[in-house]
C-alpha cells in the first residue's frame, strides 16, 4: 500500500534532483530516502528515475510526481487548517452585540484580534439585548454581548462590565440644568421615551416611571431623533452617549438602579470552539485596558 510519507520523499527527491538536498530538506538520511524510493518502485512495479543519479524521471515518474505533489500539498494544507482551527487561528466567528459596544469597543478590539488570527472571518450583528439573547439561544450567533439574561439553562452569562445611565434630553430643557445629576424621582413626571435599556429594570420606582411611557423606540438612531424633535427624554448607558452632538445633552443619573450591566452570552451546556475561547480571552484582556478610559466598571 502506498504511503503518503513515501510519496513525500519521492516528491522531494524529484524536486531537488538528488538525494543529498532532499535529505537535508526532509531532515532524514540519504540511505533512508533511498530505501523509501526502492520500496515505492517495488510497490508501483516500475522505475521512477532513468538513472541512479535521480535527475531524470521516467514517464511513470513524471505521472507520480504530478499527482503526488497535489496530494502532499492538499494533505499539508488540511493539516495546517485543522491545527489552525484547534488553536483558534482560523474559522468563522458570529458575534451579536448591543450597538453601543459594537460601535465603541469592538472596532479596535476586532482589528487587533483579526491581525493576530489572520485566518478568521467575523460576522458582527448589532441589535438590542433581547434580540442578541435570542440570536445566541437559537444558534444564529456564537457569542452575544448584551444585558444580562434571565436565569436559564440555555444561556451562559458571564458578567463583563457596568456603566452609568444618562438622561438624554435637549440642551435647553430643565433636565439639562439639573445640578449634580438626575434621580428617578426627578423623572417621575418626565415625558419618558422607553427603550430596551429601560424595559429590563427591576427597581420599582424606575419600573413605575417606564410603565407610564407612551412611546417606546428600539432603534437608537430613531430614539435620538425623537428626543431631538422634543417629544420627550430617554435614558441610555454612558457608552451610547459619548458621541452625542448638540442640541442633545447627556445628564448622569444618580442613585440605585442607575447602571446598565453587560455580559458575554453563549449557549449553555456546549463545549466552546477554540476560536470562541480565543475571542473570549481577547475580549477580557481588552476590557481591562479600555475600561478606565470609557468609564466602565468591570464585573469579572
Amino acid at each position: 500500500m502506498l504511503k503518503l510519507e513515501t510519496l513525500r520523499v519521492f516528491v522531494a527527491v524529484a524536486q531537488h534532483g538528488n538525494l543529498r538536498d532532499a535529505a537535508d530538506h526532509l531532515g532524514r538520511t540519504q540511505s533512508a530516502l533511498s530505501m523509501a524510493l526502492k520500496q515505492l518502485e517495488v510497490d508501483l512495479g516500475g522505475p521512477l528515475f532513468e538513472t541512479d543519479r535521480k535527475r531524470e524521471l521516467t514517464d511513470l515518474g513524471h505521472f507520480v510526481r504530478d499527482v503526488s505533489e497535489d496530494l502532499v500539498r492538499e494533505h499539508d494544507n488540511a493539516i495546517s487548517l485543522i491545527q489552525g482551527y484547534a488553536k483558534g487561528r482560523v474559522g468563522r466567528l458570529r458575534i451579536a452585540s448591543v450597538p453601543s459596544v459594537a460601535a465603541l469597543i469592538l472596532p479596535d478590539l476586532l482589528s487587533a484580534f483579526m491581525d493576530v488570527h489572520e485566518g478568521v472571518q467575523v460576522d458582527l450583528m448589532d441589535s438590542d439585548s433581547s434580540n442578541v439573547r435570542a440570536m445566541v439561544a437559537s444558534g444564529v450567533a456564537d457569542l452575544g454581548i448584551a444585558g444580562p439574561a434571565a436565569q436559564s439553562q440555555s444561556l451562559r452569562d458571564d458578567p463583563l462590565f457596568s456603566d452609568p445611565l444618562h438622561a438624554v434630553c435637549l440642551q435647553d430643557s430643565a433636565y439639562a440644568r439639573a445640578a449634580g445629576g438626575l434621580s428617578w424621582n426627578d423623572l417621575r413626571d418626565a415625558p419618558l421615551i422607553a427603550n430596551q435599556t429601560l424595559v429590563v429594570t427591576d427597581l420599582p420606582e424606575a419600573a413605575a416611571i417606564v410603565a407610564k411611557s407612551r412611546l417606546s423606540v428600539r432603534n437608537i438612531l430613531s430614539l435620538l431623533a425623537m428626543v431631538r424633535s422634543g417629544i420627550g427624554i430617554t435614558l441610555l448607558p454612558g457608552l451610547a452617549t459619548r458621541s452625542l452632538e448638540p442640541p442633545l445633552a447627556a445628564i448622569p443619573m444618580t442613585g440605585p438602579g442607575c447602571t446598565r450591566s453587560i455580559g458575554l452570552l453563549s449557549r449553555g451546556g456546549r463545549t466552546e470552539s477554540p476560536l470562541v475561547k480565543a475571542f473570549r480571552q481577547h475580549l477580557f484582556a481588552t476590557l481591562r485596558e479600555v475600561a478606565p478610559e470609557l468609564g466602565l466598571t468591570l464585573e469579572f
